[in-house]
């Protein structure tokens, strides 16, 4: 193995060069030089891991490249995101003077020193989940804002909970030039837990891998030891060391630290021989132990203080705790340092080369000494200002005395709430549950805490098995339970989409009779279940929850049910709905009044759209945006801008959608609803352009999800897509199979208002197949649902799935009830809905009124064409040149020289989106013969191959 020169730093492994690691040195450095990357270093304790790091951050310092480092601690005083915000505190010279995001501005209270160098703070918020996402922009925002930048956090095995999701949060959402590097140790890992979290998924677009280091072999040793000891390093020596050591470098590093005192000392064959005696598993301890024996009464009071201590500490401390006078504990740390056993930290402070050395010297001190030292630590840390409860809390333990510890972890939890660090909270609150001599009143207190801050988190999988884990505790109070039970449900319901966490639900609604507020909380998330026969109980829930607060004093608890009163009247096309509406207050002072408000208009302008007042729901979600801003609510904006591409969608703005539904899945990737929401999208663009492969692909994606998510229109939109899908390739027995289950839960959930389609879609299946019995069932069905309600989308697909079965009995009535699907789509908004429904009537004219010019044809064969939808103007063109209607083909061949035919746009089009000769022939209603001809135009045309046909379009398209 060839050596990686060592670009050394004093102060860090500065007598031993960097051997063994070529081929992980050059992974980690091709990774991070091609951002956006995240790289996971991962190897047991004293194998290299921050060494590799750093040797690779050298070179690219010297290469004039920016890397920010923070190191996760096994002990810290709360301070939020504390490991990132270390590392953001050393970027400030590199932070732009003008052109910071206002998001950054939320560092500001954390980061003191570069304050006047970020945006001015926003307002505090009072939810977790909105502070949480808004620090998580302001990272984000900090991180961009430095240009090509190295984030590297150590020691991931250590971090604490709210560290963990920020940087999952991040690793989702990396800036373009950013690397994200983590070391961590595998077996240190919670079991079976990845080191960002089960629901961490390595983002498409993203660079990186995974290094995992392997122990050195004898000729790396070797190497080490002769750099070491020179002439006395004897390949004996290098066989000795690697039996010892089993190729683990810090245990090679220790010893040749002994033996390089012993050649100055004269006595080094006889620590050779000392050696040989000892066995590989005590090589560490002893070798520690070998050089404390040789320090002096101070050194070694000294070492013995920061053993116990067990974090970096100053000077004065380290003297306070061992007793010695200042110069003496001076003359001591010196001694320590010079024997390479303590080393002295960026901030002044003293700690042990590597925690397995501190843990070995920890061994070392006599069990008395231990404890005296323990408490001299309580009582010299309790003196100071503010208090470290975390320390004080440890060494507390460390005594025996379990019920004072009780007290002094407490005590640090709440002092980490306070400043906001759920992440160490949420470890001394699991610890004090763990537990098993406390009260009932604390266990209770204690897993209501944990419960809260458990929620917050972004891993929605660990955050479940906790708070499962926390219900399965004895002795909690009823109540505790049903709060706890609530955070769980809300948590499956929400963020997994799990329909499972309704029943528990449930269950915590009875558990919260004591606590009224609490258990209208639960009411009104079940008032929106639609699933297992919720529909019919969603009137019982909210009225119960009405009930439940009538008297409260809590009005942003009413003000919550009021718009869940609204989001159920809005979802089934209530009229008095708009009524309502304009009864909410236009501001409050209430921060929850306001949010909720938020959220009613929110949900309201959601369903509108889905029931086809489009332009209302446009209105409703602009106008909402400001209070949805400043609401609180994580994710509201970004669901409103979600809609906004919907409706943009419904409403024929193609052009660009496609990069627009990009922008904002790359920005949100951790929303599973926004990545649902664009394979939905996508799905109908591709159908519409012939893309099948594509569209199945899209459509089948969102199906899968829809099947255990908690909002029903996901799956009824998958299988309106699936089932359209089918009938344009000519295949109704797959339509009619797709359309059966989910016309089953059309109507188990009563969505009739919202059924997005799949009425006339289910219903031309069912026709397709023979089933007109079906058919008739479910027009039936849906006109008794629909009747006094104000579904203006809904009502147009009725009037095609009645126009459906009158087509071949009665024409004339079928043509009128297309026309008015027809009015009714144009009156809504949707140009492409609309020209179905025309195409639709120009069929039934050419049967009702032959030898009329083919006007609906040719409007919905315009309006095809303007939108893009290809093989939507294919077909209606076959059609009209199969009735003999098409003017365009009786004007004979026109000449286009070397531009591109309309046909051959079409084709050109296609083969940039990857269609294969057969795809484009059935799309376009051509012979396969045909096809080839027009391919091989376009290929000549555009002087290209086929593989480069789309940029080639493109290119053309910036021709002047």
């Amino acid at each position: 193995m060839t050596n990686v020169p060592a670009h050394g730093l004093a102060g860090w492994d500065r007598d031993f060069p960097f051997v063994g690691r070529q081929r992980e040195f050059d992974l980690l450095l091709a990774a991070v030089r091609h951002p956006p990357a995240v790289v996971l270093v991962e190897g047991e304790a004293g194998i290299g891991k921050s060494r590799l790091v750093h040797e690779a951050t050298l070179v690219l310092a010297e290469q004039g490249g920016r890397v920010v480092t923070g190191s996760c601690q096994p002990l810290r005083e709360p301070f939020p995101y504390g490991p990132v915000v270390d590392a953001l505190r050393k970027a400030g010279d590199w932070l732009p003077a003008v052109g910071l995001p206002p998001t950054a501005g939320a560092l500001a209270p954390l980061l003191p020193d570069l304050a006047d160098r970020l945006p001015p703070a926003p307002a505090r918020v009072e939810d977790p989940h909105a502070g949480r996402h808004r620090l998580v922009q302001a990272v984000r925002s900090f991180l961009a804002a430095l240009g090509p930048a190295v984030l590297v956090v150590e020691d991931l095995h250590w971090v604490d909970e709210a560290t963990r999701d920020l940087l999952l949060l991040l690793a989702r959402d990396l800036p373009e030039r950013l690397s994200l590097v983590l070391t961590y140790r595998a077996e240190d890992l919670p079991s079976g837990t990845p080191v960002l979290g089960a629901t961490y998924r390595h983002p498409p677009g993203v660079n990186g891998t995974t290094i995992r280091l392997g122990a050195l072999n004898v000729e790396d040793i070797h190497e080490l030891a002769t750099a070491t000891l020179g002439h006395h390093a004897t390949r004996e020596l290098g066989q000795v060391l690697h039996q010892r050591s089993e190729g683990l470098p810090l245990v090679v590093e220790e010893d040749l630290l002994t033996l390089r005192e012993q050649v100055r000392q004269w006595d080094y064959d006889e620590a050779v021989q000392r050696l040989h005696r000892s066995g590989a598993p005590q090589g560490l301890r002893e070798a520690v132990t070998e050089r404390l024996a040789g320090l002096s009464p101070a050194a070694a009071a000294v070492v013995d203080a920061a053993a116990v201590l067990a974090v970096p500490a100053d000077e004065p401390l380290l003297a306070q705790v061992t007793g010695l006078e200042p110069d003496q504990a001076a003359d001591g740390i010196t001694e320590a340092v010079a024997a390479s056993i303590l080393r002295e930290t960026d901030a002044g402070q003293y700690a042990f080369r590597h925690v397995l050395a501190q843990q070995a010297a920890y061994q070392h001190v006599p069990g008395p000494r231990r404890q005296r030292l323990h408490q001299r630590a309580i009582e010299e840390l309790e003196a100071r200002q503010p208090v470290p409860l975390v320390q004080v809390a440890h060494h507390t333990l460390a005594l025996g005395d379990r019920q004072a510890w009780v007290r002094a972890a407490e005590a640090a939890a709440d002092q980490a709430v306070t400043v906001g660090d759920t992440g160490t909270a949420a470890t001394l609150l699991r610890q004090i549950l763990e537990e098993p001599q406390i009260d009932d009143g604390l266990r209770s207190s204690t897993a209501l805490a944990l419960a809260r801050i458990a929620t917050f988190g972004a891993d929605h999988t660990a955050n479940a098995t906790m708070l499962r884990r926390i219900l399965s505790a004895p002795h909690l109070a009823e109540a505790t339970r049903g709060e706890v039970r609530l955070g769980l449900g809300l948590l499956m319901v929400t963020q997994a989409g799990d329909r499972a966490g309704f029943r528990q639900l449930e269950r915590a609604a009875t558990e919260l009779a004591s606590r009224p507020e609490r258990a209208a909380r639960a009411m009104v998330a079940l008032a929106m279940n639609e699933f297992d026969g919720g529909a019919e109980r969603s009137g019982e829930w909210i009225d119960r929850a009405e009930a439940a607060v009538a008297d409260s004093p809590d009005e942003g608890m009413r003000a919550a049910v009021r718009a869940s009163r609204i989001s159920i009247m809005a979802r089934d096309g209530d009229p008095e709905l708009w009524q309502l509406l304009e009864q909410l207050p236009k501001e409050s002072d209430d921060q929850e009044i306001d949010r909720q408000t938020a959220r009613a208009i929110h949900n309201a302008a959601a369903f509108a759209a889905e029931l086809g007042h489009d332009a209302h729901a446009r209105q409703l979600l602009t106008g909402n945006q400001e209070r949805a801003d400043r609401s609180g609510i994580p994710y509201l904006g970004v669901y409103a801008r979600a809609t906004l591409l919907t409706l943009d969608y419904l409403g024929g703005h193609w052009h660009g959608l496609e990069e627009r539904l990009a922008a904002i899945t790359d920005q949100y990737p951790d929303l599973i609803l926004i990545s649902v929401e664009r394979a939905l999208l996508l799905g109908g663009l591709a159908a519409t352009r012939g893309q099948s492969g594509q569209a199945l692909e899209h459509f089948g994606a969102a199906a899968t999800f829809g099947e255990t998510q908690a909002e029903v229109i996901i799956a009824l939109r998958a299988a309106t897509g699936l089932v359209n899908l089918w009938l344009a390739q000519g295949n109704p027995e797959d339509a009619a199979a797709t359309a059966g289950p989910a016309v089953a839960l059309l109507r188990e959930t009563r969505t009739w208002p919202r059924n997005v389609g799949l009425l006339p879609a289910a219903v031309e299946a069912a026709l397709a197949v023979g089933d007109r019995g079906e058919a008739e069932r479910l027009a039936g069905d849906a006109e008794r649902a629909l009747a006094g309600r104000q579904t203006p989308a809904a009502d147009a697909g009725l009037h095609l799935a009645r126009g459906l079965l009158l087509s071949d009995a009665a024409p004339t009535e079928a043509a009128e009830r297309f026309a008015r699907a027809h009015r009714t789509w144009l009156e809504i908004g949707r140009p492409y809905d609309a020209a179905r429904a025309a195409e639709r009537l120009g069929r039934i004219e050419t049967v009702t009124r032959p030898g009329t010019e083919p006007q609906h044809l040719t409007e919905a064969l315009e309006t095809y064409a303007r939108l893009g939808a290809l093989a939507d103007a294919a077909r209606c063109q076959h059609l009209l040149r199969g009735l003999g209607l098409d003017r365009t083909a009786s004007r004979g061949r026109r000449g286009y020289g070397d531009r591109l035919s309309p046909r051959e746009q079409q084709v050109a089009e296609l083969l940039a989106r990857g269609e294969t000769n057969q795809s484009i022939a059935t799309t376009l209603f051509l012979s396969p013969r045909t096809v080839e001809q027009h391919v091989a135009r376009v290929l000549h045309k555009l002087g290209t191959t086929r593989k480069a046909v789309g940029e080639a379009l493109r290119d053309l398209e910036d021709r002047p």
